[in-house]
């Protein structure tokens, strides 16, 4: 995956990540990559009590680090996003009776959606967290019904597509850099890779 493949690049660049979403937006960067599933148990992880924000940054190094294992030699990039009310997280719904469950707790309400990031190659180890708050409309059941059976958010933490119908539940989003909400902060992960010796 990824473009301009002569490109000379300090270690080979790894996504530690299936996620077409993400890989779309490390294609944007123009640096030849490969995408590689981390297999790790997020389950497991998500029942230990953490904070919604450590949560995020231990899913991101853990992925990162089950990558890095077998990649001695490349710049490995975990990511996970992690949706929250407090301390409630809000994951896939899988259903659309979960989705409208989601989004009745959190209509006429902020959340936010925290996106970690940790990436990891011979030079080191780096982690950030990038917060967006989201502020809900108030929906009505009908609403709400109606929303969860045109987009289908059923794959979505949070139940709700900002990519596509879903930015109508919304009527402000506190963010530093948009590509955050779709799964990997470019802005703050580019100023990282050029640093780590990565080409403009």
């Amino acid at each position: 995956m990824g473009k301009n493949k002569s490109l000379t690049l300090p270690y080979p660049l790894i996504l530690a990540s299936t996620s077409k979403y993400r890989g779309e937006l490390l294609g944007q960067l123009g640096w030849p990559f490969r995408a590689v599933a981390p297999g790790v148990d997020e389950d497991k992880i998500k029942d230990q009590g953490h904070t919604p924000g450590e949560l995020a940054l231990l899913l991101s190094r853990f992925k990162a680090e089950a990558v890095f294992a077998k990649n001695p030699d490349a710049c490995v990039i975990g990511s996970d996003q992690v949706c929250s009310m407090g301390e409630m997280i809000f994951g896939k719904p899988h259903t659309a009776e979960g989705a409208r469950e989601q989004l009745s707790l959190m209509q006429g309400k902020k959340h936010q959606l925290l996106t970690a990031v940790t990436v990891i190659s011979p030079l080191g180890i780096k982690s950030f967290l990038n917060t967006t708050t989201l502020h809900m409309r108030p929906l009505t059941l009908p609403e709400i019904h109606s929303y969860v059976s045109q987009d289908n958010p059923l794959d979505c933490a949070g139940s709700y597509k900002l990519e596509g119908r879903g930015i109508k539940l919304f009527e402000e989003i506190e963010m530093k850099d948009h590509t955050a909400i779709i799964g990997l902060p470019l802005i703050e992960l580019t100023s990282l890779l050029l640093k780590w010796g990565y080409p403009l």
